[in-house]
């Protein structure tokens, strides 16, 4: 079976720890990367395209839009513009739930959008939910 492997742009740490936690709480025990801006998160899909081998992208991008260097709108845009990158989903992950930002993100080619849970036990459903729907039930064109 192959790897699933899912990346996540979030520059806050205690969110990446409490992501983190919650995908083992979870018992994912694929391939889960952390970049923590968006030039970053760029950068890393560019060298896997380049790489000599095989490139395995990610099976889900999970991405925050308020990040230094580079935010995640110009993140989504860039990404849905690529060629080699537009059919990765690209889960907004935000602590912003303003209807008017929720649609820009859609307009921009966001997958889905989820506002951050106020909670770790929330975190770990909303982790459940992200898994079954986009590893099983959701099916990508290669």
């Amino acid at each position: 079976m192959e790897e699933i492997f899912i990346l996540i742009a979030e520059d806050d740490a205690d969110d990446r720890f409490l992501l983190n936690a919650a995908f083992e709480e979870n018992g994912f025990k694929d391939r889960l990367e952390f970049v923590e801006n968006g030039v970053e998160l760029l950068e890393y899909l560019h060298n896997l395209a380049q790489s000599e081998h095989s490139p395995r992208m990610p099976s889900f991008i999970l991405l925050d839009l308020n990040m230094p260097k580079k935010d995640g709108r110009e993140v989504l845009r860039e990404i849905k513009q690529s060629q080699h990158f537009k059919k990765i989903p690209v889960i907004i992950f935000s602590t912003t739930n303003n209807e008017q930002e929720m649609r820009r993100c859609y307009e921009l080619g966001a997958n889905s959008y989820i506002t951050k849970p106020n909670s770790f036990e929330n975190l770990i459903k909303t982790v459940s939910v992200l898994r079954g729907y986009w590893l099983n039930t959701s099916k990508i064109p290669s």
